[in-house]
């Protein structure tokens, strides 16, 4: 890929006009996820939003869960459209990806609710409690009560609760908005500035072990479920750089997981995956 900036051993000096170049591309790539995440520490952390209600506090209930999704949802929509992350990989998108893509998408789909579900839970008992314990949040050793996780996230997202216009908008936040935010800033951004702050001297898709690993950890630290985060984002990383560097085929595989998990949670009632 072409880039506009000449590529150097040492990083460009601070307060060139590389250097600035090189920030502003990071911006672009890294706030409309930095915006997703802060909205939501700060609903959060100031207790706005029926679940962050405590044992000690309770909440203030300014915005429903729901509620508070889509305002996430509009505000990164509109900070990727203003920041347009994509100016960075013009040309790589390739209509013959999207196989691979769809079927990455629906492997990690399949993969991410498997270990949870009541058919693996009645043919692997043990795998199944060992997996709860030890693979999904940080309280290892301890299972969470799933049972009672979708029984809550039914009460904040259900579209009979919060009606079908929030729920679409939840759909489409997740399965377009959060798949876009999240690949432009792990796998086109992250996995290059890992490396250097001259991220866009490297070639997308460049494989780099330790780079590759640690933004898979990163990547799977922002979901409960650990074990299927690493896994997930270890093949959204591969296809990225099987592909090149198409971060598009990233987020049509990222999508398509998505969107398959908001059907799944429709039609068996598992919340605790929303």
């Amino acid at each position: 890929m072409e880039t506009e900036f000449e590529k150097t051993g040492e990083p460009a000096p601070k307060g060139s006009p590389k250097a600035k170049a090189m920030n502003a591309a990071a911006a672009r790539h890294a706030a409309p996820f930095l915006i997703w995440i802060g909205i939501m520490l700060l609903a959060q952390g100031m207790h706005l939003v029926p679940s962050s209600a405590s044992e000690e506090t309770e909440a203030l209930g300014v915005i429903s869960d729901a509620g508070l999704y889509a305002l996430r949802t509009v505000a990164v929509a509109l900070a990727l459209v203003v920041l347009r992350p994509w100016r960075h990989s013009r040309g790589l998108f390739k209509a013959s990806h999207l196989p691979a893509a769809l079927a990455v998408g629906a492997g990690v789909f399949a993969l991410w609710v498997a270990p949870q579900s009541d058919w693996f839970a009645a043919a692997f008992p043990r795998l199944s409690d060992l997996y709860a314990r030890y693979c999904v949040g940080w309280n290892f050793g301890t299972a969470p009560d799933f049972a009672d996780l979708a029984a809550k996230a039914r009460e904040w997202y259900h579209p009979a609760r919060t009606g079908w216009p929030l729920f679409a908008v939840h759909m489409l936040g997740t399965s377009v908005v959060i798949a876009a935010a999240e690949e432009f800033f792990w796998r086109a951004y992250l996995l290059r500035a890992a490396r250097t702050p001259d991220f866009l001297d490297l070639p997308p898709g460049e494989f780099h072990a330790v780079s590759f690993l640690a933004v898979s950890a990163a990547f799977a630290a922002e979901h409960q479920e650990l074990a299927a985060g690493f896994l997930a984002g270890v093949a959204y990383g591969l296809l990225y750089v099987k592909t090149k560097g198409d971060v598009w085929s990233a987020v049509a595989a990222h999508a398509t997981t998505n969107a398959a998990l908001g059907l799944y949670v429709l039609a068996t009632g598992h919340w605790e995956f929303w």
